[in-house]
């Protein structure tokens, strides 16, 4: 920029932070002093030149290649200094002791080489790299460039940011490469958590989005004009901007800062300005514990951790077979799960495996049947209270014949890529051992199963442990296709069955579990009767249901009794109940009736349900008759 002049490069990019520091200061961020400018110039020319050049620059320089520190770019159209700013660059992830490299895309090959510089010297410590998405330029949807209405600017007044946005490029019905819609996803909702969209009711009234994929749908449908866009999109970006504007760089009147904002804008610019980084909601490593939280198992946490980073709202697979009465882990233990997802600002497709209860042979393999029981399974999780608004349920049926060249060229390609006896071994997600005589369908159950995932554009495969080898066998597909971005598993604990010994629920056994549409009495009943040793907390189903299913309910368990019995108890962690119990403090005649209590009240509102609304009601009756002939 400025023709290679020097000083004007330098005091042009002090002014730069000094504007940014304060814009950045106005809309909240930096103001408790956790965020520190500084100018490379001072640091590297000034105050440690001798830490900088020779150590790391011409150690740097020693370590790589030409063609190497050259990153792809033409040689030939390269000046010496560009070719020394990739050098230095590199060099001030280290020289800066950094962490976390969080720059733009384009950056990320220069990063890459910084990681590598790591391995080369040694260092254990490599730098993780946040590239975050670039926003378009406004007027063809392509990158920001030098012309200043490319992009809307920190010290745009709101006649300017209305006047670009509403010359901004915005093809009616066209998603891919839509500046406008960008703009709305990378910064609006980031920012609100939301897009509203105010309009007169003849347009179609009101609206709020609370999820950027309901804004693709409705545009690509029509029902959402560019123009409501626009003009949407321009009222929340000055939102947002008025903050700089009065709170804290006051143009009109603070005079500093208007002739600090006016010596910027006259600097002529041939670099490419990003726009401020949005503020989430929620820090990503809130949204990590959530997440975790749900998991037995996490393949692979530090992953999961660079997708929270880089993805706003990563999508969460999970899925469930069609097959029968519904038990309490799939119930209640499947809503906890999810909402908890939703919670950490994921986007949840839950996939309703009806052709695969068929490969499995579930209901007969008769597909009504099967859609039915998932219509029920719906139903269910609805009258419990997940957050039914926040998920895609999906029937795979119907996904795959809209999608089928896609769908099975998938399946196909993951077969040719893993052998026979790899695909046996994943039996075990249909509930069957790899030494049970299986059906040529059924081999075919974990390679769709796989194909699911990269179907559905998966990021995290949310399911119990006994689902996770064809997870793995996923991220094997991954390797071999040569891809980075593997699906993230979060496994969850699989509670045992009720009876002793019983590792899994099963419905073919109705003692052996607690169902969602169980009354108050069949619950009591069963809790009465369930493998409870005193003492003995390992594999212990009543402390299993409370810690699983109880515990992330209520976030405690209550133990109500007469003074004489020792008086009422609130357990407030799970590992103090352990304790109590395996002490004889807590005897399995405490245990039983506050379980069964807790249970009750949970399933209280499914009963309600079924007995109060017609609907639900036959297709309650219609499901238990199916469970009385198959």
């Amino acid at each position: 920029m400025d023709g290679g002049d020097w000083a004007r490069v330098r005091d042009a990019a002090r002014r730069n932070v000094g504007e940014l520091e304060a814009a950045l200061k106005a809309l909240g961020v930096g103001v408790g002093g956790e965020v520190e400018f500084l100018s490379s110039s001072d640091e590297i020319l000034r105050r440690r030149a001798a830490e900088y050049w020779g150590p790391l620059v011409m150690d740097v320089a020693q370590k790589f290649s030409v063609q190497r520190v050259l990153l792809g770019r033409d040689e030939k159209k390269l000046t010496a200094g560009q070719f020394l700013s990739t050098i230095m660059q590199c060099a001030d992830v280290v020289f800066f002791q950094a962490d976390i490299c969080h720059m733009a895309m384009d950056q990320r090959e220069m990063n890459l080489l910084a990681r590598d510089y790591c391995d080369a010297s040694g260092r254990d410590k490599k730098p993780v790299i946040l590239s975050y998405n670039m926003l378009p330029d406004l007027k063809k949807g392509q990158k920001i460039n030098n012309d200043q209405s490319s992009a809307i600017f920190m010290g745009d007044d709101k006649s300017k940011v209305n006047n670009k946005i509403k010359t901004a490029f915005c093809p009616p019905a066209i998603v891919d490469g839509n500046p406008c819609l960008e703009y709305i996803k990378c910064i609006i909702f980031p920012w609100f958590g939301r897009f509203d969209v105010l309009r007169a009711e003849a347009n179609g009234g009101n609206k709020t989005y609370n999820q950027m994929q309901d804004v693709f749908v409705d545009y690509c449908d029509g029902a959402l004009h560019p123009a409501d866009v626009k003009n949407n999109l321009s009222k929340a970006i000055n939102e947002i901007l008025q903050a700089v504007r009065d709170q804290k760089l006051h143009f009109k009147s603070n005079n500093d800062a208007e002739v600090l904002v006016d010596t910027v804008k006259s600097t002529q610019l041939s670099s490419t300005e990003n726009l401020p980084s949005s503020m989430p909601m929620m820090t990503a490593e809130e949204r990590f514990k959530i997440l975790q939280g749900i998991a037995e198992e996490c393949t692979e946490e530090a992953e999961l951790r660079w997708l929270l980073q880089e993805k706003p709202n990563p999508i969460c697979y999970d899925g469930f077979e069609p097959s029968g009465r519904m038990h309490i882990a799939q119930g209640v233990g499947k809503a906890i799960s999810i909402n908890k997802m939703l919670k950490a600002r994921c986007r949840v497709k839950i996939w309703i495996a009806d052709w695969f209860a068929m490969l499995n042979n579930k209901m007969g393999g008769d597909l009504n049947k099967i859609r039915t029981v998932g219509s029920y399974m719906i139903e269910i999780w609805k009258a419990l209270g997940m957050n039914v608004d926040g998920v895609e349920f999906l029937w795979a049926s119907e996904e795959i014949e809209k999608r089928g060249d896609e769908y099975w060229s998938l399946v196909m390609d993951i077969s040719q890529k893993r052998n026979f006896k790899r695909i046996v071994r994943c039996s075990q997600i249909m509930g069957r051992r790899d030494t049970d005589a299986l059906t040529a369908a059924q081999i075919m159950y974990p390679l769709m199963q796989c194909a699911d995932i990269f179907f559905l554009k998966v990021d995290i495969c949310q399911m119990g442990m006994d689902q996770r080898k064809v997870n793995v066998l996923a991220r094997e597909y991954c390797n071999a296709i040569r891809r980075n971005n593997k699906p993230i598993i979060l496994s969850h604990h699989i509670l045992p069955g009720i009876k002793e010994g019983q590792q899994k629920m099963s419905k073919s056994d109705p003692s052996s579990a607690i169902f969602m549409e169980d009354d108050e009495s069949q619950v009591n009943s069963k809790i009465a009767q369930a493998f409870c040793p005193q003492k003995i907390t390992e594999g212990n189903p009543c402390l299993e249901y409370i810690k699983y299913i109880v515990f992330p309910w209520f976030e405690r368990f209550e133990l109500l009794h007469k003074d004489a019995d020792g008086g009422s108890k609130t357990y407030n962690r799970i590992e103090e109940l352990f304790e109590d119990y395996a002490s004889g403090a807590l005897h399995p005649d405490d245990v039983k009736p506050a379980l069964a209590k807790a249970i009750n009240q949970i399933l209280q509102p499914v009963r309600d349900h079924f007995s109060n609304n017609p609907d639900a009601k036959v297709l309650l009756e219609t499901v238990k008759a199916y469970k009385v002939t198959n």
